[in-house]
């Protein structure tokens, strides 16, 4: 069995969360002793370095970028290189070159499985032609794959209901996060008995909810985000960046200090409101801190309904008021159960090759 992994900008993975799966993927292809070959498929553009092997995974490039307009093409054109090359699993993450598939089922057997993501087309940010494009490709990936995971229950629910069709549910693995833990670095900047919210700065994450409700509040709050990529991001920043309780981090990269961030907070406060199962969400359990989220399915989903919710700034300060010592432990304590039943790359890793090898 040859086992190609599509629609990354690459291993080790960078990015983003499908990078992540893509490089732990390869990580238990290795660890496990998989007998199938795996490939991976990188973008040329995205990556300075082009090694050509990754724990026991090769690696190939397309010399486009894996996001934006050219993911269509780059997508495109690494399925086309798979099948060429005699691969007969393909594992494609996200739906940006699913309109290829029908030409692909024509012209190869090769088995084809499909990450649809997180109903990308819905997201604010698209509009016009793009969310038809989004749209048009989430079909053409529910009706050409030959099996199709959803990373959230939400999300096979919408497929159940939209296309009348069956998904597999495999969500992420997020115990990588706890792998740094000692590298103490940066924690002498930090402010005691904060809260922590993690995110890219989009209206859909609910910044400014979070920043509404904590501005002035008792508690500290640590935000880390990219707030100087949009307007939005610098806006609020102008706003509320001189309140003296919040501290805007920009985004930190190195495990170690990052690990010291999330170690360090009192509760996580995840603002999410589409996408399906968030990485940084499932990261964040396994550090058995209590998770106060937003509201919609795929939060109550990941976290089985046992964290607390909100919708609103008022929402939110009202929940933090009321969060005592051992409410937070025990919510706590039932976000780390989860994650380790649930969200580890063991598990993770079984399901996919698992699926892989059935189909």
């Amino acid at each position: 069995m040859k086992i190609a992994v599509l629609g990354t900008v690459g291993v080790p993975g960078r990015y983003g969360g499908f990078e992540t799966l893509a490089e732990n993927l390869a990580r238990y292809h290795k660890s496990t002793g998989q007998q199938a070959t795996l490939t991976v498929w990188c973008s040329g553009k995205d990556n300075v370095e082009h090694p050509v092997r990754f724990e026991n995974a090769d690696l190939r490039y397309v010399g486009l970028r894996a996001n934006g307009v050219q993911s269509i093409p780059y997508d495109a054109i690494s399925l086309w290189q798979a099948v060429r090359s005699g691969h007969d699993r393909i594992l494609l993450l996200g739906v940006s070159g699913a309109l290829a598939l029908p030409l692909i089922r024509l012209i190869s057997r090769a088995r084809i499985v499909t990450n649809i993501d997180g109903i990308e087309w819905k997201r604010a940010k698209w509009k016009g032609l793009a969310r038809l494009v989004l749209r048009t490709s989430e079909w053409a990936a529910v009706r050409f794959s030959h099996e199709v995971i959803a990373d959230n229950q939400a999300i096979a629910d919408h497929v159940r209901d939209t296309y009348d069709s069956a998904c597999h549910v495999i969500a992420y693995g997020g115990d990588h996060a706890l792998q740094h833990a000692g590298k103490e670095e940066g924690a002498d900047r930090l402010p005691d008995h904060y809260a922590l919210a993690l995110c890219r700065i989009e209206p859909e994450n609910n910044v400014h909810v979070i920043l509404e409700a904590l501005d002035g509040f008792g508690m500290p709050l640590v935000f880390v985000g990219n707030w100087d990529s949009s307007a939005y991001g610098r806006d609020l920043k102008a706003r509320y960046g001189k309140s003296p309780n919040l501290f805007l981090l920009d985004p930190i990269y190195d495990p170690g200090a990052l690990h010291t961030v999330r170690a360090g907070a009192s509760v996580y406060l995840h603002g999410h409101s589409a996408g399906g199962t968030n990485p940084s969400l499932v990261e964040m359990m396994h550090f058995g801190i209590p998770v106060l989220a937003h509201g919609c399915a795929f939060n109550r989903h990941s976290t089985e309904d046992k964290a607390q919710y909100f919708r609103t700034s008022a929402e939110l300060a009202d929940l933090l008021q009321g969060l005592d010592p051992r409410d937070a432990q025990e919510i706590g304590a039932q976000m780390r159960e989860i994650a380790q039943r649930c969200y580890t790359w063991d598990h993770i890793g079984a399901s996919y090759f698992g699926l892989l090898d059935r189909a």
